[in-house]
């Protein structure tokens, strides 16, 4: 699987700019088969960094409404890395 076809796009909020100025780590929003493996090897591959950790979770959908009728918004998952000391993403700087 292509690298690009895994990493869908950064996740850019308040808290993970938190946590890459205090602890290098960056977050990304991945296709829900991908595993561990394939996210590290995908970021470093894309980014040309050196990917340390990474941690997966799966993000429930949100309910929505419009009127009566209720659904759910698509379910997906979240990849947090960790980079080694002194790599950065230069997509996040300026942030």
């Amino acid at each position: 699987m292509d690298a690009r076809q895994i990493v869908i796009r950064p996740i850019i909020t308040e808290k993970s700019t938190v946590i890459r100025d205090i602890s290098n780590q960056y977050s990304f929003r991945v296709i829900p088969q991908a595993s561990k493996r394939q996210i590290a090897a995908a970021i470093e591959e894309l980014f040309d960094v050196h990917v340390t950790k990474t941690r997966t979770m799966k993000m429930q959908g949100k309910m929505k409404r419009l009127g009566r009728n209720v659904g759910r918004k698509a379910s997906w998952k979240k990849a947090i890395v960790t980079l080694a000391e002194g790599d950065t993403i230069d997509f996040f700087e300026g942030v």
